[in-house]
């Protein structure tokens, strides 16, 4: 079976990320890896991963200190990961780790698996009423311009063939980085499959996502540029 690594990317996850941490390894039958990218959290999340990572060399911390941002956490964790196939999820218990062997288990018939919120069986219970229509209205929109082989571009639970990421660099700021990805990767002919999943409220700490009209606003505007960039500019793609 082939090792996996799973990339944790954490911003004040303290009461979540010792569980997150466990339900992984107990889900997971192969050889594991799990690397936590934490950009120094004021709340000690760091800590309490140093500390489960002196216990069990299945864990790895890096601290960051100068450097934020969700995409460059998940591209220095890729840059550290040694198994076949690379993973990442949120770590607000929003996205069920039991999930993740289903995920894994569907590379035998692709290169690159998504937790989809909007596949048959999949869906969306974790956002308000205003998050929800904005992420249903940003996936529908990148899928009338970018096809809808892809139902939820902006998933943010995934795993792949190590290979994906030898020809594909993560890109971008927030969220839009996942549009990105699958679209790059189809592009470059890599087979991706969607797996259903339930998106839960988080269950401890504040969401790091939108929660007013504005912020929805700030970052819709991103994801629109960025999805016009990719349909209307060859060279972006």
């Amino acid at each position: 079976m082939p090792e996996v690594s799973v990339i944790l990317p954490t911003y004040n996850e303290r009461d979540n990320i010792a569980p997150l941490i466990e339900a992984i390894l107990a889900s997971l039958d192969q050889p594991v890896q799990i690397i936590v990218v934490d950009d120094d959290s004021p709340d000690g999340t760091w800590q309490v991963v140093q500390e489960m990572a002196a216990h069990d060399e299945r864990i790895e911390l890096l601290r960051r200190t100068n450097e934020r941002g969700l995409t460059s956490a998940l591209n220095a964790g890729i840059a550290r990961a040694k198994g076949e196939v690379i993973a990442w999820m949120d770590c607000d218990l929003s996205m069920p780790p039991e999930k993740l062997p289903e995920l894994v288990e569907a590379l035998a018939e692709c290169d690159l698996a998504v937790g989809s919120r909007y596949v048959k069986g999949g869906k969306d219970l974790g956002h308000s009423f205003a998050g929800r229509a904005f992420s249903w209205t940003i996936n529908f929109c990148t899928a009338l311009l970018l096809g809808f082989a892809i139902r939820d571009y902006t998933s943010g639970f995934i795993a792949a063939k190590r290979e994906v990421f030898d020809q594909i660099t993560l890109r971008g700021d927030y969220g839009e980085y996942c549009i990105d990805l699958l679209h790059r990767a189809r592009k470059k002919g890599f087979k991706i499959k969607e797996i259903p999943y339930l998106f839960m409220p988080r269950r401890s700490g504040e969401s790091k996502t939108a929660t007013r009209l504005w912020d929805y606003f700030r970052r819709g505007i991103k994801y629109v540029i960025l999805v016009l960039q990719l349909r209307f500019t060859p060279t972006r793609a």
